[in-house]
């Protein structure tokens, strides 16, 4: 029986699958590890979710900021507990009643001073304090059935006590005094109002037992909250009991982990599915090269697992999170439609973890739109800059959007949030290191590379021009052709440019055996044919050799070995089948190593380099005579198919041939003759 699935055998497919399947590993890891969802609300900020109703009775209690704002109420009113110590008075008494030497008269009035002053209250220095600060203004003393408890202000401290008594009889009997100071009165004189400590602890307990306990309840099918109704406090808490009540009973009933873990694993392949449909179905060249499909995965769960980690670590911590250098890297690595396509689904990504999915999906979304508009053609560092205002601009006026359209007011505005998006500013804006630690880790060129790359001072550059100055003004040329057709094809602008410029920088060995940098003299009249087309082929592994040395990025290396692809250096063969006439030539000493272009910016430099070689040696410069030239050169190209691996269309080729036609025209235009003047 034959079965019409088969398990593929290919080593690449299984390859990718590998690379897709521990993305949605790492996925599932980060996911959120509640094992229900949580509901997505904040305090004093309008519900976003749909009518909810109590799916059984939901005892509530008391928000914390109300329950806090009673308990400061009832310790401001507290009246604290104390005791009255009746053996202090008694024992003054007793020290008095033993002073013989006194007459009745004056210890019955020292007496009733006594009396007085410890009818009044004795109280501690520290509660003397207390009192002086208006914080105790009442007691209530646990032996009185009263509850309104009575005055502090006459009341004294110990040294106040004697201080009075030394008023009242120090001057009017000085020989009591006397007596009085002997008997060290001041031992005498102690507090006899102290605090119990516990029963007033035992009071507060009391007044506070109403608001620990249950407020109300919310009977089953009774509305707890409406979609666009305000989660106040004390709304907030009853929608914390309703959760608390919620997974208390799921524990109860007991959830299956089994249908968590299905979940969490039915969620990650489907996100894998539909970035493996997007790549397949909309970019099959990115999805075909394994390294660009690795780098957009790892971009992608590397920015989920750092916002999980932010999260987790600050409140809000989601809007430090630099979400626009993720656009921003594959605008520059990619394109608009991939950076836009991973954008959303990151974002998608991350509203799991985010506590307003709509205020955060809608500000990331306006954010990094921002960016992949400002990022359209890097070329400079301080684009990076420019693009990371842009962001926090847009950050700061959707926040505020989302503010007004939420709440209608603008009282619930977040400075804290201003400063996250500073820190995303400042962080957004060394997206220029994230790009080069793509290019070291998967060989990626940018554009920012590729412009410095093009800089006539780069030291092999300028080696080029002293050494080979023919050969420079050469690359000069055709570095101008292939830019004004890559335009035309949809090739890499500056990266063909580049690669024109480095091409032939292997000439800079033999600089004497080109044609453009004799003067007179040809070295290779002393050579043999083979050895000549040995040192001109030589120039392309020479040129690799020196592009590895100054570690130039792969697509320029490449560039300089496909710019002859599989060609014959077809003079010298020439010369020695003329030379053997008869003889079968074997072409293997004249070929080029290649391989043939295998890419549009490879195809354009070798039709650029034969053609700009080429026309130098042309007698006149009509157009006709150029037009017949480059579709010459290049169709014989086509027909001994050096660009079969490249992805050039026949159509790419004809609107080439008029490019290059145009700008030749422009090279080689008949400039006026100024007359001498008579």
């Amino acid at each position: 029986m034959n079965f019409p699935f088969h398990i593929p055998t290919d080593r690449k497919f299984w390859t990718t699958a590998a690379v897709f399947a521990i993305a949605g590993l790492i996925i599932i890891f980060f996911l959120p590890q509640s094992e229900r969802t949580e509901l997505s609300y904040e305090k004093n900020r309008p519900w976003s979710n749909p009518q909810l109703l109590a799916p059984f009775d939901i005892p509530y209690y008391l928000a914390p900021e109300i329950k806090q704002e009673r308990i400061d109420s009832i310790d401001k009113i507290l009246v604290p507990v104390y005791d009255i110590d009746a053996t202090v008075q008694k024992n003054l008494i007793a020290m008095i009643n033993g002073l013989d030497s006194i007459s009745g008269h004056h210890r019955d009035a020292l007496t009733r001073a006594v009396e007085d002053i410890y009818k009044t209250g004795v109280v501690s220095s520290e509660d003397a304090q207390r009192i002086a600060a208006g914080e105790m203004q009442r007691i209530r003393i646990s032996s009185s059935s009263s509850n309104e408890g009575i005055s502090t202000a006459k009341m004294r401290t110990s040294r106040q006590a004697y201080e009075h008594l030394e008023k009242q009889f120090g001057k009017a009997s000085p020989s009591l005094w006397r007596h009085l100071q002997e008997k060290r009165l001041s031992t005498y004189l102690l507090p006899n109002i102290k605090e119990n400590a516990e029963k007033t602890a035992d009071l507060r307990n009391s007044l506070l037992t109403p608001i620990e306990a249950v407020q109300g309840i919310i009977q089953k099918g009774e509305e707890i909250i409406n979609r666009g109704e305000m989660v106040s406090p004390q709304r907030y808490q009853i929608l914390q009991d309703y959760e608390k009540e919620l997974a208390k009973r799921d524990r109860e009933r007991g959830i299956s982990k089994f249908n968590v873990v299905f979940g969490r694993i039915l969620f990650a392949v489907s996100l894998m599915v539909i970035i493996y449909l997007f790549l397949r179905l909309y970019r099959p060249a990115i999805f075909e090269d394994l390294s660009r499909t690795i780098c957009l995965l790892a971009v992608y769960v590397g920015f989920y697992a750092f916002s999980v980690f932010m999260s987790d670590l600050f409140v809000d911590g989601l809007y430090i999170v630099p979400f626009a250098i993720l656009p921003i890297l594959l605008v520059v690595f990619y394109d608009t439609t991939v950076a836009m396509f991973f954008l959303i689904m990151e974002v998608v990504l991350c509203s799991l973890i985010a506590k307003l999915p709509f205020e955060f999906c809608f500000i990331e979304f306006a954010a990094g739109m921002t960016a992949i508009y400002s990022m359209r053609e890097l070329s400079r560092r301080s684009q990076l800059m420019r693009t990371a205002c842009y962001v926090f601009v847009a950050y700061v006026v959707t926040y505020a959007a989302a503010e007004l359209v939420q709440i209608a007011s603008l009282n619930t505005f977040s400075w804290k949030l201003i400063g996250f998006f500073a820190i995303n500013m400042v962080l957004t804006s060394f997206a220029y290191i994230m790009i080069f630690i793509v290019e070291k880790v998967f060989g990626f060129i940018s554009v920012v590379t590729l412009v410095e790359l093009s800089d006539i001072n780069n030291p092999i550059l300028r080696e080029l021009s002293e050494e080979c100055p023919g050969t420079f003004q050469h690359s000069m040329a055709v570095a101008n052709l292939v830019t004004a057709a890559a335009n035309r094809v949809n090739a890499n602008v500056q990266l063909v440019r580049a690669g024109a410029l480095y091409h032939d920088i292997g000439k800079t060995k033999n600089p004497a055996f080109f044609t453009e940098n004799q003067h007179g003299v040809n070295p290779h009249n002393s050579l043999t044919p083979v050895q000549s087309a040995r040192v001109i082929i030589n120039h392309v592994t020479d040129g690799l050799r020196m592009a590895e040395k100054a570690k130039l990025p792969k697509a320029i290396r490449d560039m300089i070995v496909q710019h002859h692809g599989k060609t014959t250096a077809r003079y010298f063969y020439n010369t020695y089948c003329n030379a053997h006439p008869g003889e079968e030539v074997d072409p293997t000493p004249f070929t080029y190593p290649g391989p043939n272009p295998q890419s549009k910016e490879a195809s354009l430099l070798m039709m650029a380099d034969v053609v700009e070689a080429a026309s130098r040696s042309l007698p006149d410069h009509k157009p006709e005579t150029i037009a017949a030239l480059v579709n010459k050169l290049i169709d014989m190209q086509v027909s001994e198919g050096l660009h079969k691996e490249s992805p050039l269309s026949f159509r790419d080729i004809t609107t080439i041939k008029k490019a290059f036609i145009n700008s030749l025209l422009t090279m080689y235009h008949v400039r006026i003759a100024y007359p001498d003047k008579k």
